[in-house]
């Protein structure tokens, strides 16, 4: 890529990957970072249901997880804690929302938010103070999502290594002394892992990856709901939509994973390309949910299309196939949970936004200020959450 592309693709990720797309005749196009996406829509869902395509185990883990046996068993661990925890979370996004001031900086806050709320969930109370104080640091200092600057990086990289110690030493301490259902996440992950088959540090390893999955999807897609629907409603009166719809048209809109690549297991030709074991090919959520065959008036944020189960193309923010997340449902209803809590009895506007990702692994929005100007109580019918 050259310095002329770099500026293009910093300036408007979005814009650039649909630029490539226009511009190929095959269907295939090369990706900035390396690799190659398949951007034609009809390919890219031929792709997702093909076998060569899934054969082995998910990349996410890398050799944390050597099986596909083991990566399913500890995604839908962690998918149980967090779903039997809905309740918790809930009780304390009321008590965090009201408690708010008028105005905030996001995305920071709502990584905040959602890591408040989470927090027991993540570690639960009676683990060390001195542990969860590293949690909460590492969550809002760059550690759950990537900051923007070098130093910020560089001072990151330190609390991950100090969290990363100190959970190793806890896990060391729940081996010797806990047995029964799981408290947090960690309990789950060594419910999932038994002692002789992976070590401490491998599990602290662990952890801290599933600890990052789980705040940085859950922050940024409650980020973006918040700001396409601010930007698009106005008017003085509350949002005319329910908020389970914000947060599904969000995620097609703007999903924070916009590249989902497999390094190839084996050779295989793919339109028209003989793509070589170890190749890295993507398909792009981004590119499938702004398909003008696929979807009426792509480009608009119009959260009223989910209003009936009226025809659309593809949906895949969380993935698709045998490697879709395990806690897709679960995640959707964490962030519109979030949503219906910032939202309810209060007017939201947002100053500085830009629907422009910035990429920080993933379709990240560009700080903005939500201004949450309280209402008179009494939610109008359009505000019900809706249902899955």
């Amino acid at each position: 890529m050259t310095v002329r592309e770099r500026r293009r693709f910093r300036r408007d990720p979005v814009a650039y990957i649909e630029n490539l797309r226009r511009r190929s005749t095959t269907g295939l196009i090369r990706l900035p970072g390396g690799g190659w996406c398949v951007s034609d829509a009809d390919l890219a869902q031929s792709l997702l249901r093909s076998p060569e395509y899934h054969t082995d185990r998910s990349g996410f883990f890398g050799e944390l997880l050597p099986t596909r046996g083991a990566q399913i068993d500890v995604g839908h661990a962690v998918r149980d804690v967090l779903r039997d925890g809905v309740p918790h979370y809930r009780a304390a996004l009321t008590t965090a929302v009201a408690g708010l001031p008028a105005a905030g900086r996001w995305p920071a806050a709502g990584t905040r938010l959602v890591h408040h709320c989470l927090e027991d969930l993540l570690l639960h109370p009676g683990t060390p103070a001195t542990t969860r104080r590293l949690m909460r640091r590492a969550a809002l200092g760059g550690v759950a999502l990537r900051a923007p600057h070098v130093w910020q990086r560089s001072r990151a990289e330190v609390l991950r290594a100090r969290l990363l110690a100190a959970v190793t030493v806890e896990i060391a301490h729940r081996r010797e002394g806990f047995a029964g259902e799981p408290r947090d996440v960690l309990d789950a992950l060594l419910g999932a892992c038994p002692p002789g088959e992976r070590g401490d540090r491998a599990v602290a390893e662990l952890y801290l990856m599933m600890f990052r999955a789980i705040l940085a999807p859950l922050s940024v897609s409650l980020a973006w709901s918040l700001l396409l629907g601010c930007l698009h409603h106005t008017a003085p009166a509350p949002w005319p939509w329910p908020v389970d719809r914000v947060v599904r048209e969000a995620l097609r809109h703007r999903p924070m994973a916009w590249m989902l690549g497999r390094v190839l297991p084996h050779a295989v030709e793919f339109g028209g390309v003989a793509f070589q074991p170890g190749d890295l090919l993507s398909v792009s959520p981004y590119l499938l949910h702004h398909d003008a065959r696929l979807w009426s008036d792509p480009h608009a944020f119009r959260p009223d299309r989910w209003a009936g189960t009226g025809v659309h193309g593809p949906y895949i923010p969380f993935g698709a196939g045998p490697f879709v997340c395990a806690g897709a449902a679960v995640a959707h209803t964490l962030v519109t949970e979030a949503l219906d809590a910032l939202s309810r009895g209060a007017r939201l506007t947002v100053t500085g936004g830009d629907t422009r990702p910035a990429m920080a692994e993933g379709n990240v929005p560009r700080p903005f200020t939500l201004h949450r100007l309280a209402q008179p109580p009494g939610p109008p019918a359009g505000h019900e959450k809706g249902r899955r």
